[in-house]
């Protein structure tokens, strides 16, 4: 009888950057989200703020889209992330209220609102789970 063994992936460097990158995108976008609420006039605060407003809302979306495959949860979340966006936009400019502040304050809250049923219903796993 012959014994077969379960092969992991071999990584060249053997560790997993994927919180690290996760954490410094948090990063990011928190400085630029606190440079634009600020009104700093930094030459950072324009490429920050960018980055927040695509990241933040992308981040939700590809929370709500767990099942698919990762580049097209990526390609979904991006491109949902820019449809929110000019959304957002359209609407200020429509009602005459045009701000970098109010835009980066509503993409938080909608992101906020995209993210909360994902962390709810795993909230509402995992005391499935541990009954």
């Amino acid at each position: 009888m012959q014994t077969t063994r379960v092969r992991r992936p071999s990584r060249a460097s053997g560790r997993d950057f994927t919180p690290l990158l996760a954490g410094a995108a948090t990063a990011v976008g928190g400085w630029g989200a606190l440079l634009a609420l600020t009104g700093s006039g930094s030459p950072l605060r324009a490429p920050l703020t960018l980055f927040f407003l695509l990241a933040a809302p992308a981040a939700g979306i590809a929370a709500a889209l767990r099942g698919f495959d990762p580049f097209a949860r990526a390609l979904a979340s991006l491109a949902g992330s820019v449809v929110l966006n000019m959304l957002v936009a359209q609407g200020m400019l429509a009602t005459h209220r045009w701000s970098a502040r109010g835009g980066v304050m509503a993409m938080t809250v909608i992101s906020a609102l995209i993210l909360l049923p994902v962390l709810m219903r795993q909230r509402r796993a995992a005391k499935g789970r541990d009954l």
